[in-house]
């Protein structure tokens, strides 16, 4: 009997002997690697989620402008863009069924469109707008990308907008309502 419970210890002991220094650094080398790859993989998740936010807010602003400037160009009887590249500030007039005169000025400030509404506007008695709209943001402003004109009845917009790098374009083609 001492043979095999000699033979038992010497197997016990065998069983408790440490790790090598190689087999240490191996589990160090994979755990690294197993991290890297999972901050690699989260921090892609973030950045595609930022960029696919700024491409959603860059379309959201585009179309903000189309909805409003559509909606004010179809009721209008007068449509005056200004002369020079851009056509801003674009200038709107109508009269309602009531027999009040309606005037919208869109202008960009900055990167930004505003909407002034005026009702009855006289520059002397009644110059200031009834309200002011920020219409949206990020408008790029060069003329080639953002530009209204008025030719053959239709009303046509360009808006470029543009978030950290990520731009939105798209036209917009209206016709004021008839005389």
């Amino acid at each position: 009997m001492k043979l095999a419970e000699r033979w038992l210890l010497d197997r016990l002991e065998r069983s408790q002997d440490g790790l090598s220094l190689i087999e240490l650094l191996l589990v160090l080398a994979l755990t690294g690697i197993i991290g890297a790859v999972a901050t690699m993989s989260i921090g892609q998740v973030f950045t595609s989620a930022a960029i696919s936010n700024d491409q959603n807010t860059a379309i959201n602003q585009v179309r903000n402008v189309g909805h409003w400037i559509s909606r004010d160009v179809q009721m209008a009887q007068t449509v005056t863009p200004d002369s020079g590249d851009s056509g801003f500030p674009l200038i709107l007039k109508w009269i309602d069924y009531g027999g009040d005169e309606h005037r919208v000025v869109y202008t960009l400030v900055g990167s930004e469109l505003n909407r002034e509404h005026y009702t009855n506007y006289d520059p002397v008695t009644n110059p200031d707008p009834d309200a002011t709209t920020f219409v949206a943001q990020f408008i790029d402003l060069s003329p080639a990308k953002t530009h209204c004109d008025f030719t053959d009845g239709v009303f046509t917009v360009t808006i470029t907008a543009e978030v950290n790098g990520k731009s939105e374009t798209r036209a917009f083609q209206v016709m004021p309502r008839p005389d």
